[in-house]
């Protein structure tokens, strides 16, 4: 049974992950037309709700070609290490009350990990070897170059992500998702270490560094279609683009739910203990739920808005941005959480 109910739940899960992938594209696509002063897509299903399945089924249906000259074992191999990647960072996050079990089976959240944490680092930094292998592999000079600014970018970067986050280790004394949402949980917005906890410059570097790791505008430069014609995907086709793109959108997705949890108290409310618990079993899952979906739209609208409102940097500009700014100030604000957790136990 206990077997069967984790297959369930990594199935369900699986299912929602790859839907909020699709209908993500939909968001950025709706949004970024309000912001250029167009609809975006509106034809295909009422208020074109029905676009992502259409622009499944053509990538699908489209011919899959294989360059002559690429080295085919790692061509192909690219795109499942990115999207792989992707679909495995989403089975440490936990999304939902953590005190609702069944048979000892917890319904929000697929692995429960001490090293959660750095379990997600891992695998997310693992990514960037299909975009590496990708434009090695494909023979194609636009696409090598589009692959060794990704890596140099990912590697930059990383550095920076990473640091940004001991403060929140700190802070919390574990590396386990689910403990570190219950340290911020104690009076809603007030404990968040994005207000109370005094984690707003790691915030800020958190951000700036995610859009980067996953080559999100204004730090697309690994695509940069103006430069490189499509980068490091410009010889794939078909369903092995399409594995590229769900991966970008649930490297998004994932990225959001990190910074839920860390900065934004997870899936408690806002309002802390102000409100009444509730009493229902359906409330108790529901809401919490909720919450944990409403904070993550909110940072998915946070990277649409960026990407329809700023230029694309210069690669000398990111790389230096990267390391002349965000890497000291990260360690400054290690520096700083250790001083006030010392002064202030």
């Amino acid at each position: 049974m206990f077997l069967l109910l984790s297959i369930l739940k990594v199935v369900v899960v699986l299912a929602v992950f790859l839907g909020a992938v699709a209908y993500t594209v939909l968001l950025e696509r709706k949004l970024v037309g309000r912001i250029q002063n167009r609809w975006g897509p509106s034809r295909v299903g009422p208020f074109g709700l029905w676009q992502p399945m259409m622009d499944g089924l053509k990538l699908f249906l489209k011919e899959d070609m294989i360059p002559t000259f690429v080295y085919k074992p790692l061509y192909l191999l690219a795109p499942l290490i990115a999207l792989g990647c992707s679909l495995l960072s989403i089975a440490v996050v936990p999304f939902g009350n953590q005190n609702l079990t069944y048979r000892g089976v917890k319904f929000f959240e697929i692995a429960d990990i001490n090293v959660g944490l750095l379990v997600l680092l891992g695998v997310t930094s693992i990514s960037v070897y299909g975009i590496a292998l990708a434009g090695w592999s494909s023979n194609n000079k636009y696409s090598l170059l589009g692959a060794l600014r990704s890596s140099a970018q990912m590697v930059s970067y990383e550095l920076a992500l990473g640091l940004s986050l001991v403060g929140v280790v700190l802070r919390a004394g574990s590396f386990n998702l689910a403990e570190i949402v219950k340290s911020q949980s104690a009076h809603g917005m007030l404990t968040w270490n994005l207000f109370g906890g005094g984690q707003f410059i790691a915030f800020f570097i958190y951000l700036t560094a995610a859009y980067a790791e996953t080559n999100r505008a204004p730090f697309d430069l690994p695509e940069a279609e103006t430069e490189l014609t499509g980068g490091y995907h410009t010889e794939y086709s078909s369903m092995k683009f399409a594995m590229f793109f769900m991966a970008e959108y649930g490297n998004m997705i994932t990225v959001g739910c990190v910074a839920t949890l860390l900065f934004l108290g997870g899936w408690t409310s806002p309002f802390g203990n102000l409100l009444p618990a509730p009493q229902s079993f359906f409330l108790q899952a529901i809401i919490p739920l909720l919450w944990f979906v409403l904070k993550v739209f909110s940072f998915l609208f946070l990277y649409v808005w960026v990407r329809g409102t700023l230029p694309r940097f210069r690669y000398d500009q990111l790389m230096g941005y990267g390391w002349k700014y965000l890497v000291p100030v990260a360690m400054l604000n290690i520096v700083g959480t250790s001083l006030v957790m010392a002064v202030f136990p």
